[in-house]
């Protein structure tokens, strides 16, 4: 995928496996985990979230070296990357945090800059956004803030609790609560995040 570049040169290079359906069953079991047993120094050292969907799983990396494997659970549509609203898609690509909610419905939430400009050109080319919202979404962008989630793309979409063991959410990423807890208190706002399949 052509959108991972800055972020694998970041990580040393990580290869995303085909989709092969769900996720196998010693993925799907593993539960949070330190590699090499090593605990979770703070703070990072330039942060990084890899989520490969097919695994149904989210490296958080530190330096450029994995830290710790968390088991998620995806959108009730989990295959294809997200084109609109209410597709309930999980979207892919190259984003970063851009907002942190410790009052979340679902526990705690780390909002993802989705919608990106990749997805902002296709939104544009087909119709669903005007040239007015794609200026505003680059803009925001630009600027690393939000950008706006009002459109027909959809947006509001989130790293969040309440469990991983389906997928049910309407395009997010899903931990189980302890998992995004430390998640949530180990990145900061800026971290990138690349969503792969």
């Amino acid at each position: 995928m052509t959108s991972r570049r800055s972020f694998l040169s970041l990580t040393a290079g990580v290869i995303a496996a085909p989709f092969v359906g769900r996720a196998s069953s010693a993925t799907a079991n593993r539960a949070t985990r330190a590699v090499n047993g090593e605990a979770l120094l703070l703070p990072l050292v330039n942060p990084g979230i890899v989520v490969t969907k097919s695994k149904r799983l989210l490296r958080l990396y530190s330096a450029g070296k994995v830290v710790r494997e968390y088991r998620v659970g995806l959108g009730l549509s989990p295959v294809e990357d997200k084109v609109k609203a209410g597709d309930r898609r999980t979207f892919e690509g190259e984003f970063y945090i851009c907002q942190k909610n410790s009052h979340s419905q679902f526990y705690l939430s780390l909002e993802i800059s989705y919608p990106n400009k990749r997805h902002a050109e296709r939104g544009l080319r087909d119709g669903l956004i005007t040239r007015a919202q794609y200026n505003q979404i680059v803009g925001g962008l630009e600027r690393k803030r939000v950008p706006p989630q009002n459109t027909r793309l959809g947006g509001e979409l989130f790293i969040h609790g309440n469990g991983s063991r389906s997928d049910w959410t309407w395009g997010c990423v899903a931990l189980d609560d302890k998992d995004v807890r430390e998640l949530f208190d180990a990145v900061p706002v800026g971290t990138p995040v690349t969503i792969e399949h």
